[in-house]
Formats: C-alpha cells, sequence, structure tokens
C-alpha cells in the first residue's frame, strides 16, 4: 500500500475543507445568543437552554479564535461572530473591580467569579486571533490580560502560572495543572505571532521546558497533569472529570506533540530536545492511549496505563489528527503517516455526525454516542483545527499561516508582524 501523504492529495484535502466548513456552518447561526456570548448547542444543533444559560470563558474565547480563523479564510458572517465574542468578553467577563476575567456568567453577572489559568490562556488566544483581523478591541484585551497574567499568574521560579484565584485574587488551593499551562503555551505562540513581541515566546519555552522536558521527560514522556505548588507531581489527586481527569490523559500527550514542534519552529529550532519530545510524546499516545480493538483514544489511564474513564472524546482524536499532520511534515516516516490515516479513520466512521451536522462529543466502550461528561455539541476549536492544520505549513499556528497566505496572494496588502 502506497503511504504518499493523503495532505497532499486533492481529494484529501477538499474533504477536510469540506468538514470545516460543515463545522462552520453547524456553530455559525445556532450558537449566536442575542443576550451575548453563545450558547451551548445538543446534539441536534439546538440550544441546551435558552433561560439564563451560563457562558464559560473558555467557550466564548474559542467561538472568537474560531470564528476569526473564518474571518481570515473568507468566511461571511465571521467578523459579526467575533465582535459578538469580544464584546461579551470584554464587558461581561472580564472583573472592572479587580481586574482579570471571570470564570462564568450568565445574564445576572457572574455565576462562578473565580479566576482560572485555564481561562485567562483562552482569553490571550482569542485577542491575539482578533487582532490578526483587526478587530478594535484586540490591543486593550491584549494587553490586559498580558498584565494579568504576568502580575497575578506567572511565577518566575518555577517559570509557569498558578492554577486558579478568588475574584479577589486571594488564592485557592496550592494546586498547579499542566493542562492550563498547555494551553497558555498555545494562546503564548499566538500572541508572539500577533505581536512579534519576544517575552511571550520566551515563557511559552519556559512552561515547556518544565512540563515537557523535565516532568513528562521523569515519566517516560506521560504527560503528569497534576502538581503540588512546588511542581512535584501528585498521583493522588482527583479533581473535576472534565477539566482535572486523574492519572494522565493521552489527548493532551498529543497536544503536547503539535506544541512542542510549533514552539520549535518558532524559535528558529534551537532546542534540540523539542522534536524528539514530540515523536516520543506522540508514541507513548499511541502505544498505551489507543483502543486497539476499537480505535480512538482512551480518555484517561491510570498509573499502571490502564484506562480509568475508557470513553473516547472528540478532542483527543482531533489533537491526534494534527499533531500527526506536524510530525509527517517536520519528521516525515510511514509510522507517522499511517497513524494520520488511522486517526481520521476513526473520526469519519464514529465522531462525525453525517445526519445532524457537527461531531460526537463522546462515545462509550462500543463507540456508541454517549452524554456522561458532554451532554450536546458544544465546541468547534478542536475540530475545527484538526480540519484546517493539515492543509496549511506546520510551522506556526493557524491563523499566522493564513494571514501569510494572505499577505501572499495580495500583493500590496498591509502586512501583519512577522
Amino acid at each position: 500500500m502506497s503511504l504518499e501523504a493523503w495532505r497532499k492529495r486533492p481529494y484529501h484535502r477538499q474533504w477536510l475543507r469540506d468538514q470545516a466548513n460543515d463545522l462552520f456552518s453547524f456553530f455559525q447561526n445556532r450558537s449566536f445568543n442575542p443576550d451575548g456570548g453563545f450558547f451551548d448547542l445538543d446534539v441536534t444543533g439546538r440550544p441546551i437552554t435558552t433561560d439564563n444559560p451560563v457562558r464559560g470563558i473558555p467557550g466564548t474565547a474559542r467561538m472568537v479564535h474560531c470564528f476569526a480563523i473564518g474571518s481570515l479564510l473568507g468566511r461571511p458572517g465571521s467578523d459579526p461572530i467575533v465582535d459578538h465574542g469580544m464584546q461579551f468578553l470584554w464587558n461581561r467577563h472580564r472583573d472592572s473591580d479587580h481586574g482579570g476575567y471571570f470564570w462564568a456568567v450568565d445574564d445576572n453577572g457572574p455565576s462562578d467569579s473565580r479566576k482560572q489559568g485555564y481561562g485567562h490562556a483562552f482569553v490571550l488566544l482569542a485577542a491575539s486571533s482578533a487582532r490578526l483581523v483587526g478587530h478594535p478591541l484586540a490591543d486593550r484585551m491584549l494587553a490586559d490580560v498580558t498584565e494579568i497574567l504576568e502580575t497575578k499568574f506567572w511565577e518566575e521560579g518555577s517559570g509557569a502560572i498558578a492554577e486558579e484565584f478568588n475574584a479577589d485574587w486571594s488564592p485557592i488551593a496550592p494546586y498547579r495543572g499542566q493542562n492550563s499551562n498547555m494551553h497558555l503555551t498555545e494562546a503564548l505562540m499566538a500572541a508572539f505571532e500577533a505581536t512579534a513581541e519576544r517575552h511571550y515566546l520566551d515563557k511559552a519555552e519556559r512552561i515547556a521546558d518544565l512540563i515537557i522536558r523535565r516532568r513528562a521527560a521523569e515519566n517516560g514522556y506521560r504527560v503528569a497533569e497534576h502538581f503540588d505548588d512546588n511542581w512535584q507531581l501528585d498521583k493522588t489527586y482527583r479533581g473535576d472529570q472534565m477539566f482535572r481527569p486523574p492519572g494522565t490523559t493521552p489527548g493532551h500527550w498529543l497536544e503536547w506533540s503539535r506544541l512542542i514542534l510549533q514552539l520549535w519552529s518558532l524559535g528558529g529550532e534551537r532546542m534540540d530536545w523539542m522534536p524528539a519530545a514530540a515523536e516520543a510524546l506522540f508514541a507513548q499516545a499511541v502505544a498505551i492511549g489507543w483502543d486497539e480493538t476499537r480505535g480512538g483514544f482512551f480518555y484517561n489511564l491510570d498509573w499502571n496505563d490502564s484506562p480509568d474513564l475508557p470513553l473516547k472524546l472528540w478532542w483527543p482524536a482531533a489533537e491526534g489528527a494534527g499533531a500527526a499532520a506536524f510530525l509527517c511534515d517536520h519528521r516525515p516516516s510511514a509510522f507517522h503517516e499511517q497513524w494520520y490515516r488511522n486517526i481520521w479513520d476513526v473520526i469519519a466512521r464514529h465522531f462525525i455526525d453525517d445526519e445532524r451536522g457537527g461531531w460526537h462529543e463522546e462515545l462509550d466502550e462500543e463507540m456508541r454516542p454517549s452524554h456522561t461528561l458532554f451532554a450536546g455539541k458544544a465546541d468547534i476549536y478542536h475540530a475545527l483545527q484538526a480540519c484546517l492544520i493539515p492543509l496549511y505549513p506546520s510551522t506556526g499556528s493557524l491563523t499566522r499561516a493564513l494571514v501569510n497566505e494572505l499577505d501572499a496572494r495580495v500583493p500590496g496588502m498591509p502586512q501583519h508582524p512577522q
């Protein structure tokens, strides 16, 4: 069987574009909440509730990021989505009294007033992406959230951020988590690409050094999730199953595999340890995180490498596709190409809902749609990026690649920072 790269085949590339277009169409109008922010959607694409729904900051910020991508692609209707989300982040999520951004709000104000590192990472991502499409709030939000991250969350001694605070910035618990730092790494790279300010990239490199070069390598490139405030591993931690599942989460190994290669490329390929680490993370994920019988990645594993919660979620599959695409570019091999195909085969067969649109966010052990953790189809971010990442150079973020493509195709177009 020929292992010529699928990503170079016109049909495959068009298939990916079609899937991305279907995702845009599923979320674009259905998600729009006229009272601000966005609805979470059920499996049919209807709002789960229209009666004063809670809007979490990751969902709002991710919609801004994804429809900034839509704007750069030239999708009509994308700019109003970006503006709607940016206005909601600035006017409703932002705490004008104490600074920072509330984790969740409803029509009456903050419904969860905690200040989470995870949420602030996505505000930074949204502001960075919005800057590339020229949104008028982008610079103010970028400066605001950068100051908050630097003065409230960043811990210089460890080279990473703290996890969470109360609304008045009093600490909550001596917990440190890799997930918030991983998404901040993604956002810091986006901010660097949007502004050319090196301090963003420096922080991303420090986080990666802590989480991957040191802590993941110590555990055989299993990315540990939970730590104390000295960044010592806590194998006993059991938190919220959606955001802080116990044990290890193979989907995050895959996500880091791509992010590490992106960081290596943006940093001028200086960090020699990064490509090998990206390969090791991916190899471990497919070796012990993949269900050899039915396909798909287990949600989380215990410290004996056995499934702790054997659900198959959409986002590890999406991140696996993105990681495989990056590896096929930077470390081409039959192994990476075959896994790129394996992952898309499972996505196409089990996760894409051809009947109602969108992707099933959760499958049970028998690969049937289930709703243990996720009630419907609330997220475009992971699936959209999985569809589009393979279509563009593996040298930076999707938004940066799209801007570069526009700059190359349209002579005289205003240039963005490199």
